[in-house]
């Protein structure tokens, strides 16, 4: 086809007289003009919104550096319709706790890789990762970075000093996005984020947590992680953070186990109402009630009875089954306690070897009903 030179310049003399009218085309032509809106000059933000601006860009920017993206490949994929034998894959967030490469995050997020986890640091390198340990009970995992130095790092602060609508933040790479920030607040302390925790309490925040934010921090205002972000609820309008308090104290045992021991008496447990109260004769609402003994357990070996009353353990009161649960799972396992018990109206101090708490085995997936 031969191209037209005078079409050409045509093109060119209307762009001409577009420029110089400033955009706009003659009466009566019926297209838009090249510029229809109103531009926003010279608006000025309140000083006070401006400091908080300034304040916020600033701390997420100064703790970008430490948050990584963590990609897992969790072996072949189940057969089907398409025969496809592609690697299921997991995305998730983690950060770095050490500048030779300890990383904190999410046991789901690695499920039961060893052999490939990669890591992308901030700066965009990616770098090979080793799981070194894992918890299910708490969803916590801490990877090691092979062949890194002088990495940036988050610090670790007191969660148990944060208040119900305290600000934070929640960094992570949701949907495979690269470092995102959320803003929100803690809505609630002390929510319980699954029934096979051992008594721990979540932080609760609006901060947007989606799929591939596990494992991120969650950041007070002074720059410190006070959760480790793990679970959302539908939408993401809700998530939970394990407390930091409690991370601190499981990662010397990852690192050094690969695992979490935690501690066991083998007993069902319930609150002690006023119902329950007036049925036992007890004098006031206090303990926990021990609804049930399983056979050959610590509990059983050390004494304790069905409908005993718990009333401390190793010195400390208890007052709910939560405090109860806390308090023996974090227990060096092997170790003998002493507890207090109310038994037919009297106190009983009996002696108990902690055990080893044991997770349930996994059921076998239901059958599939024939299509």
């Amino acid at each position: 086809m031969i191209r037209r030179p005078w079409r050409w310049v045509g093109l060119g003399t209307i762009v001409f007289i577009l420029a110089a009218s400033g955009g706009a085309l003659p009466q009566g032509s019926d297209q838009a003009p090249a510029v229809f809106w109103q531009e926003g000059k010279g608006a000025e933000v309140a000083p006070e919104l401006a400091r908080i601006n300034q304040a916020l860009t600033e701390l997420a920017e100064r703790l970008k550096p430490g948050l990584v993206q963590i990609r897992v490949r969790r072996g072949q994929a189940e057969p089907s319709s398409s025969d496809d034998p592609s690697p299921r894959r997991s995305l998730g967030s983690g950060f770095i706790i050490s500048p030779d490469g300890h990383v904190v995050t999410n046991a789901h997020v690695v499920g039961d890789a060893t052999d490939e986890v990669n890591v992308t640091l901030a700066n965009a390198k990616r770098v090979k990762g080793k799981v070194v340990g894992r918890d299910r009970r708490v969803d916590l995992a801490l990877i090691k970075l092979e062949n890194v130095s002088d990495l940036p790092v988050l610090p670790l602060g007191d969660s148990e000093a944060i208040r119900v609508g305290e600000l934070v933040l929640a960094l992570g790479h949701p949907f495979g996005l690269e470092q995102t920030v959320s803003f929100g607040i803690v809505m609630r302390k002390g929510a319980p984020l699954r029934t096979a925790s051992p008594g721990f309490e979540f932080i609760q925040t609006d901060a947007t947590v989606n799929p591939g934010n596990s494992g991120g921090p969650l950041i007070n205002m002074a720059g410190q992680v006070i959760g480790v972000n793990t679970m959302a609820s539908q939408g993401g309008t809700i998530g939970f953070a394990i407390p930091t308090n409690l991370v601190k104290g499981l990662l010397p045992q990852l690192l050094a186990k690969g695992k979490v021991e935690w501690g066991w008496l083998g007993i069902a447990i319930d609150e002690v109402t006023e119902e329950t109260a007036e049925e036992m004769k007890l004098s006031a609402t206090k303990g926990v009630l021990v609804r049930n003994v399983m056979p050959g357990q610590p509990a059983e070996k050390g004494g304790i009875r069905q409908k005993d009353v718990i009333l401390s353990i190793d010195g400390t009161p208890v007052n709910s089954p939560r405090e109860l649960q806390r308090i023996v799972s974090t227990t060096p396992v092997g170790k003998e306690i002493p507890v207090l018990l109310l038994r037919d109206g009297k106190e009983e101090s009996v002696k108990v070897v902690v055990g080893l708490y044991q997770a349930p085995s996994p059921q076998p997936p239901l059958p599939q009903r024939p299509q």
